[in-house]
């Protein structure tokens, strides 16, 4: 296929709907205003079990498109929500914007609106600045939302909140944000945006339903409607197209394919032979990069991530023409057709240089622009389908979720004779510039590559808030749990007399409609039955060694890392038995008495700010080693940097490391761990009966004042069935055994390199869509996790690694009491992984169509 060829497919230029490639071979059909065409294509998402993806031409994201193009569509929608508002009521809207995708298309809206104040989500944690606010993105492949304004009463206001995202699908993401928010900043009116609406016909009606039920008005403003149609057997026909294309040998000569599918393939595709050739003399040389000074204002936000006033955009704008000069200048003379390439989040500052770039070189030069992402997706070399090739490079900008792939699409062998790569300082590391780097890929492609770096905005720290009162001593045993009082220390309040058990159903059905957060309440006690009891003695005694090999191994390494008297912090409850068991090692093997607290932390609301606050009054917090049991997809690892981050802007604290030390790291989150073995830790068997009989933390505004640690119950009516000092006692007894294999162990691990990968996380997500869940929240692996999921949520699936022991006794048992099906997989890389029901509601379907079974 020439280079122009491939210029005019990103344009809709050859007649060939960008769509048709998937929609013959899967039979998906747009149904809809006309114009759905123009606006979309449709590309495979690299997951057999979801087929399709809507691929926008007029977002900037996947597809090159004119940069007046793309600022056009969202200028337009802007003033047609100031139409809808009105003049008085458009002047006090906020508008909000979704990362990474809406970020610049929001930025656009607000424009369009007037001089209404922007702010998008983030996925990027940003030191010193406190959140206001997040949420998880349901179908999404990435991490969580952040809200991080500069001015939190940016939120707080009671004009109009206008959503933007580019799609509006099922509906969920959207609502379920202005959910979280009305409940803190209620206000009357809600407007939606989207460049398309595609819901079904199902979830058509629940906007209007779901306006009555927060008393407020929320309305939809879109460029075009329209439906999705799947016919029968689209995901088996998905998975078979996907795994054709997958495959290492070319496809079939009836369907050429020469686009990216793997990186070797992508390199295979775009030879330097095929290279587009421009550049003057004395221009530099072919596949060079330079840099470029944009000399940005230094008062003007690199985006919205942390808000953007009227005023940053009046300063944007009078520097805008001046900034697309020094690009021009730098640009090859005999530059035909150039490519403005934004990143990731950093979408609005890229699409505004390019527009201005495009004003300023006439119709001399075709100006392109189009940003890095996160989302994978196939790309097959067809004039009919989205994604013609791809770029894969690593992630550069050290992000919160660990490293991973990033991409580029459409922009190798699009006929480019330069790229303007615009990035934040923040992602201006030595991995941008590395051989496998995104600098290095696109030098491999396109003649001439410049690189602008936009200064990475971050607020000033705000003064520190007046201290809250004195707080109270730790709880201890045995008035509060049934270990003894030197063993640990509750940073906790005892909310033992207060009714806080539900159902596991209704809490279920609570939490997933947005109604309630998982830690205002309790699940109802599991009591094992005799034969569980059995499963869990047997798995003590035949684990105990390996137990407290690993329980000398983390400690070994937090003593000679971290500091040599450190102050063990767990975070309650999981990560107590283990602390305790920390404690004793230290004792045992070299005669120290540690302290050691236990602590809140809940996902979504961050740790007990107030403990920490105890802790830096009464320890050195460079002294605080937190502990867990174990790790999972990582969510509470990151869950603690973030919170650490606020504390310390909040407070003016620092100090604490957010490093977790774990007795197993199965998912590859921390460098502090025993092993990175998934087996059974008995103590996740059970719940409070093996944690000093304390309930899960508690965090509920009526009961916990912001003076107040979270709270806990003491289940004290249990204590004839406690097993507590039972499993402590069983692994501190074979201490002595294993010195000499953890000696052994800790000079390995001192030695390796135990850098996190993230594994677990990118599982999780590809079994969250494998399976059709769309939620990583409701995917929960590892053993202790999944046990978990059988004692406390409503499970829909068990998935066990094929061949998996008697590790998996106990989780069979539960299973099989709950009639919840066991699925052995080949190639898990856990030895097993918990599904929540997805959608839970009471007579609720799977993902599958079928009825859950309880």
């Amino acid at each position: 296929m020439t280079e122009r060829a491939h210029a005019a497919h990103a344009e809709g230029e050859t007649g060939v709907w960008s769509g048709s490639w998937v929609a013959e071979r899967l039979g998906v059909e747009l149904a809809g205003d006309e114009a759905l065409t123009g606006l979309l294509g449709l590309a495979l998402r690299r997951n057999p079990k979801r087929a399709h993806l809507l691929v926008s031409n007029v977002l900037g994201k996947h597809v090159p498109q004119s940069p007046s193009v793309v600022y056009g569509h969202g200028v337009a929608l802007g003033r047609r929500v100031r139409e809808l508002l009105g003049a008085e009521a458009a002047e006090r809207a906020v508008v909000l914007g979704y990362a990474e995708t809406a970020t610049g298309l929001g930025h656009s809206v607000a424009d369009g609106l007037g001089s209404a104040p922007y702010l998008h989500s983030t996925r990027r944690a940003v030191a010193g600045v406190a959140r206001a606010g997040g949420f998880e993105e349901s179908h999404s492949h990435a991490t969580s939302h952040l809200l991080l304004p500069k001015d939190p009463a940016l939120l707080a206001g009671d004009g109009p909140m206008v959503l933007v995202d580019d799609e509006f699908s099922t509906g969920n993401t959207v609502l379920n944000t202005i959910r979280a928010l009305h409940e803190r900043y209620p206000r009357k009116r809600y407007v939606v945006v989207a460049l398309v609406d595609m819901r079904s016909a199902a979830d058509a009606g629940r906007l209007d339903d779901f306006a009555g039920e927060i008393g407020a008005r929320v309305d939809l403003v879109t460029t075009a409607s329209g439906t999705v149609r799947l016919p029968p057997g689209v995901l088996e026909k998905g998975q078979e197209l996907v795994a054709r294309y997958e495959a290492p040998t070319a496809a079939p000569a009836a369907e050429p394919m020469t686009g990216a599918t793997t990186e070797a393939t992508a390199e295979a595709t775009t030879e330097p032979a095929t290279r587009p050739t421009g550049g003057s003399p004395g221009a530099a040389s072919p596949g060079s990069v330079e840099r470029v000074d944009l000399r940005w204002p230094h008062d003007v936000p690199d985006g919205g991530r942390h808000g953007f006033t009227a005023a940053d955009r009046d300063r944007l704008e009078s520097a805008l023409p001046g900034m697309a000069a020094r690009i021009a200048e730098a640009l090859p003379a005999r530059a035909r057709r150039v490519l403005v390439l934004g990143f990731e989040e950093l979408m609005y500052a890229p699409l505004r240089l390019a527009q201005a770039l495009e004003q300023a070189v006439g119709g001399d030069v075709d100006v392109r622009y189009s940003t890095t992402t996160r989302s994978p997706v196939l790309a097959v070399d067809d004039p009919g389908y989205a994604i013609r090739t791809r770029l894969v490079f690593p992630a550069h900008d050290d992000p919160a979720d660990g490293p991973g792939e990033r991409y580029a699409y459409n922009v190798a062998g699009a006929g480019f004779d330069a790229v303007i790569a615009v990035v934040d300082s923040a992602a201006d590391t030595p991995a941008l510039h590395a051989p496998d780097g995104l600098a290095a890929r696109l030098a491999a492609h396109v003649p001439h590559v410049l690189l602008a770096v936009v200064p990475s905005y971050v607020p000033h720290a705000p003064q520190a808030p007046e201290r809250p009162p004195m707080l109270p001593e730790p709880l201890r045993g045995p008035a509060f749990s049934s270990y003894a009082p030197d063993e640990v220390g509750w940073l906790l309040q005892d909310l033992s007399d207060v009714t806080l058990e539900a159902p596991t159903e209704e809490r279920e059905e609570a939490i997933q409609s947005g109604g309630a957060h998982y830690a205002e309440s309790l699940p109802v006690e599991y009591q094992p039955s005799e034969q569980y009891q059995e499963l869990f003695h047997a798995a003590l005694e035949s684990s105990a060694a390996r137990l407290a090999r690993a329980v000398g191994a983390v400690t070994e390494v937090v003593l000679a890392e971290r500091s040599p008297r450190p102050v063990l912090v767990s975070l309650a409850r999981a990560g107590t038995p283990v602390g305790v068991l920390m404690r004793r090692w230290a004792q045992f093997r070299h005669g120290l008495d540690l302290p050691h607290y236990a602590v809140s932390i809940v996902r979504g609301r961050g740790i007990d700010a107030n403990a920490l606050r105890w802790l830096a009054d009464h320890h050195d917090p460079a002294d605080v080693v937190f502990v867990d049991g174990w790790t999972g997809k990582g969510a509470i690892t990151r869950e603690l940097a973030a919170a650490l981050r606020d504390f310390e802007a909040s407070d003016g604290v620092t100090g604490f490391d957010p490093e977790i030390a774990v007795l197993a790291d199965p998912g590859s989150c921390v460098r502090t761990y025993g092993t990175r073995d998934d087996f059974l830790i008995p103590s996740a068997c059970l719940n409070s009966t093996v944690s000093g009989l304390i309930s899960r933390t508690v965090l509920r505004a009526d009961l916990v004042g912001p003076h107040d640690f979270h709270g806990a119950k003491f289940y004290r009516e249990l204590a004839g069935a406690d097993l507590s000092p039972a499993f402590l006692d069983a692994v501190s007894a074979r201490f002595p055994d294993v010195t000499e294999s953890v000696d052994a162990h800790v000079k390995d691990l001192l030695s390796a390199d135990r850098t996190p990968t993230w594994e677990g996380w990118a599982a999780v997500e590809r079994i969250s869509e494998e399976y059709g869940i769309h939620d990583v929240n409701l995917v929960k692996p590892g053993v202790g996790e999944t046990t978990r999921v059988m004692l406390r949520r409503v499970p829909w699936k068990v998935l066990a690694r094929a061949g998996a022991g008697a590790d998996l006794d106990h989780v069979r048992l539960l299973a099989e009491q709950r009639g919840v099906p066991v699925e052995e997989v080949a190639d898990l890389p856990y030895t097993c992984v918990g599904l929540i029901h997805p959608q839970y509601t009471r007579g609720a379907t799977g993902a599958d169509g079928k009825a859950v079974t309880l």
